[in-house]
Order: C-alpha cells, then sequence, then structure tokens
C-alpha cells in the first residue's frame, strides 16, 4: 500500500520507516528542508536507538522517499497526521496549529475512498471537526493515537501492545459502511502486528482521542503517587524504595513506574496532562480532572526538594559549589531535553550560586541549544572533575554501573545524589560516599 505520513518528528519519522518494514511504500513530509534532507539520506535528527538502521534499510529498498512538497501526498490511499500539538505558550491548552495547516494543505490531494488517519495527541473532539470538514471529498476520517515511548519507538510502532481505531459512527453508534472500510483498510495496514495478535480496539472518535491523553495520565497520576509517598518518607524517616517494593506486589498495583525521584518530563507527559484538563474546562467537567493539577504540582515540586537535597549535603549553601549533573535528557536511551527535569535541576542550582557541569551520552548539543548559560562536558571524567556533589539525574545505564571507587579520585568530595533511586546506597556508602535519595533515610 501507498501512504504518506505528514510531519517527520519524532512520530512521523519513525512511522514512515516502519510503514516500509511493514511492507508498504511511504512518503514521509515536513515543512522543515533540514529534517527532510536528513531523512533522505538516512540519517535520523534525533536520537532513537534501531531508528538509523530502520531508516537504511527502508531507504534502500527504494520504498521510502521524503518531501517538503505536500502534492508528494497524492496517489497515496492512507494519509497519517502525525504533526506535533505542543502546549501553548502561556496556557493550558493544546497548540493545534499544525494540525490545522497540515490538514489544510492535504485537502486538495486527497480522493474519494483516501483515509486520513489522526496520530497525534488531540484535545477530544478535534476529531469529529476535521470529519466534517472532509465531507464531500470521499475521503474517510479515522483517529489511530501513537502509543511510542522514547527509547522503544521503533519497537513500539512494529510490535505494539495495542492498536486503537476511532472510526465513524451513525447515531445508534453503528459503524458506517465508510467506518467499515476504513477498518478493513487499517487492518491491511497492520497486518503484521495484527497477525501476532496484537489486541485492537475498535471504537468511536470521542473514545479514541480519550485513550492517549487517559493513558497519560494514569501514568504521570502513578508517577506523582509514588513520589508524594517519598514526601512522606522523608517526614517519618520511612524508605519510599521498600514502600514501593511491598506495595508492588499487589497485583493491582504493580511495581512498573514506582520508582520515585526527579518525576516525568518530556514533550508527551507534562503537556498531555495540562491539554487535558484544559479541554476538561471547556467541556464544563474540569472538576473531573481537578487531581491532575496536585499530579502536576507533585511533580514539579521533586525538582525543587532535589536542589534542597543538594544544599542539605553540602552543608546549607551552593553557592560555590561545584556540582557535577549526570544526564541532561529526559530519559535515558534519548536525547530529548524538552521539559527535563535533571536541566531543571542544574538551571536552579546554577541560579543560587553553584558551578553546575552537566553531562549526558546523548543529549549534551540539544541541552546546550536550550541551556546555553550551563557548562557541559563530553565525559562523566570530565563533568565530575573535583566536584563537590554528584548528582545522577537521568538513569542512562553507564551511569547506574558506575564504580564509586574508580569515581572516588576525580571528585573533590565523595557526595552522591541519586536522583532517580538506582543506585545501592550500601554498595556507596562503603567506598565512603555520602549517599542521598528522594525519599529514602
Amino acid at each position: 500500500m501507498q501512504v504518506s505520513v505528514i510531519g517527520c518528528g519524532y512520530l512521523g519519522a519513525v512511522h514512515a520507516a516502519s510503514m516500509v518494514t511493514l511492507g508498504h511504500t511511504a512518503i514521509g513530509i515536513d515543512v522543515d528542508p533540514s529534517k527532510i534532507d536528513l531523512l533522505a539520506s538516512g540519517t535520523a535528527p534525533f536520537y532513537e536507538p534501531g531508528l538509523p538502521e530502520l531508516l537504511t534499510g527502508a531507504r534502500d529498498s527504494g520504498r521510502l522517499t521524503f518531501s517538503t512538497d505536500m502534492a508528494a501526498a497524492a496517489g497515496s490511499r492512507v494519509h497519517f497526521l502525525c504533526v506535533g500539538t505542543p502546549q501553548q505558550h502561556g496556557e493550558f491548552r493544546a497548540d493545534l496549529s499544525h494540525v490545522e495547516s497540515a490538514f489544510v494543505a492535504l485537502l486538495p490531494h486527497l480522493r474519494p475512498g483516501d483515509l486520513v488517519v489522526g496520530k497525534s495527541t488531540v484535545p477530544v473532539g478535534t476529531a469529529e471537526t476535521l470529519a466534517e470538514r472532509l465531507e464531500g471529498t470521499g475521503a474517510t476520517l479515522v483517529w489511530n493515537p501513537e502509543f511510542l515511548r522514547e527509547g522503544f519507538a521503533v519497537q513500539d510502532t512494529l510490535h505494539p501492545d495495542r492498536l486503537v481505531y476511532g472510526v465513524p459512527t451513525d447515531d445508534a453508534g453503528v459503524a458506517t459502511p465508510a467506518g467499515v472500510t476504513a477498518r478493513e483498510v487499517l487492518d491491511e495496514v497492520y497486518a503484521a502486528p495484527l497477525a501476532e495478535g496484537t489486541p485492537l480496539v475498535v471504537t468511536d472518535y470521542a473514545t479514541a482521542q480519550l485513550v492517549k491523553v487517559a493513558a497519560n495520565s494514569f501514568l504521570a497520576t502513578k508517577i506523582s503517587f509514588i513520589n508524594a509517598m517519598a514526601e512522606l518518607c522523608e517526614a517519618t524517616g520511612g524508605d519510599v524504595a521498600r514502600l514501593a517494593d511491598a506495595i508492588g506486589y499487589d497485583a493491582r498495583i504493580g511495581r512498573r513506574f514506582l520508582n520515585a525521584g526527579l518525576g516525568f518530563g518530556g514533550g508527551c507527559l507534562p503537556k498531555d496532562i495540562r491539554a487535558f484538563m484544559a479541554r476538561a474546562g471547556e467541556l464544563g467537567v474540569d472538576q473531573a480532572l481537578s487531581f491532575l493539577r496536585e499530579v502536576d504540582a507533585i511533580n514539579m515540586r521533586r525538582r525543587v526538594r532535589m536542589v534542597d537535597l543538594a544544599r542539605e549535603v553540602c552543608g546549607g549553601s551552593i553557592v560555590g559549589a561545584r556540582v557535577a549533573v549526570l544526564g541532561a535528557a529526559f530519559k535515558p536511551d534519548s536525547d530529548d531535553v524538552r521539559d527535563s527535569p535533571a536541566l531543571s535541576v542544574a538551571g536552579q542550582m546554577q541560579l543560587q550560586g553553584a558551578q553546575v557541569t552537566v553531562t549526558d551520552p546523548q543529549a549534551v548539543a540539544n541541552a546546550r541549544r536550550t541551556w546555553p548559560g550551563l557548562a557541559f562536558a563530553d565525559t562523566v571524567a570530565e563533568a565530575v572533575a573535583g566536584a563537590d556533589v554528584v548528582l545522577l539525574a537521568t538513569e542512562w545505564s553507564e551511569y547506574r554501573a558506575l564504580d564509586p571507587e574508580a569515581l572516588a579520585p576525580l571528585v573533590g568530595e565523595r557526595r552522591i545524589l541519586d536522583g532517580r533511586n538506582v543506585l545501592d546506597p550500601a554498595l556507596w556508602r562503603s567506598a565512603g560516599w555520602t549517599y542521598r535519595a528522594l525519599g529514602r533515610p
């Protein structure tokens, strides 16, 4: 099948290359010429494990091309909308300008029988509005939310844990003939994962749009819950890691994402839960999501608390203290620094008088552009040289595996702040380090 992928950022680039791997022919379209040039050469414009190999293989097959011209979408049977929906400046609601411009540009190139497939995370009600604007074109809109995890995006696209189709319905809630056809077309697109037994949920537009933001809100709530427990542990002398182990054995709760620390960041969770709250307010049901305000507040408080912890281990002041921050990306296996807790803490420490040096295996270049006032190092050894305190802020595997004995001669003072609760306290303390972590004695 010939498909177009409109928007070649994180989602779109992975999706376009994956479509070829799944047996289709794809054209990726984006307004950024530099991004298109990189992708056309087989170079990923961001760090994502497995993507360079996927791009190279797809390009070499002759079935993946890229363009800045929307007219290149003409002739494709399926058109995937993969553009970004960032948070509006100064507001909680989502900025849909990229969705609007991409949709308007695509309209003249649609043919009867074409399928427009929305994958962007949008406020509920957006799909219904776009579907109305397709009337008379003979094309059909389906909402097919993405569930990619940065660092696992290739795996999540080729072998998803579920697929969701939001199809048109009539007043009785029964799929129209166009909806049935749309499902059949998407079943062909996703034939390989469906053959593997990937669960499929076929539903209405509203539910399909709610799935992604509901999932992200639940995940954010779980992370903030354990961080709230960390605050209580600090007040009572409890150990949040042992607490998480104990409640995690309950099958109704589970241990995953119950790691207290600096909290979540990135380009999805923070802006999605805020946009969800904003949309609930517009619908007159803001009280239903009022708890998300506290989820957001708990998450942001962890960053402030980490600065306080650094001050504590440095004897009450970080003015002039040399601080090494290990990690700049918001999560490991990514170079994404959007709303990075690591950089937020580093910036706060510098503003309070510390001499901060940040390092990261992949994200230093992006971090330099975003935080030009911070100092950066290419290696751990450079970053920690003479440091009064070391903060593990992003749980890269190489940081988790650091040898406290080997690191000791490089620093000025043996003080380690475990911002992700991933180090062995006994191991570090036995090597003469002062070990501190959020929510632990």
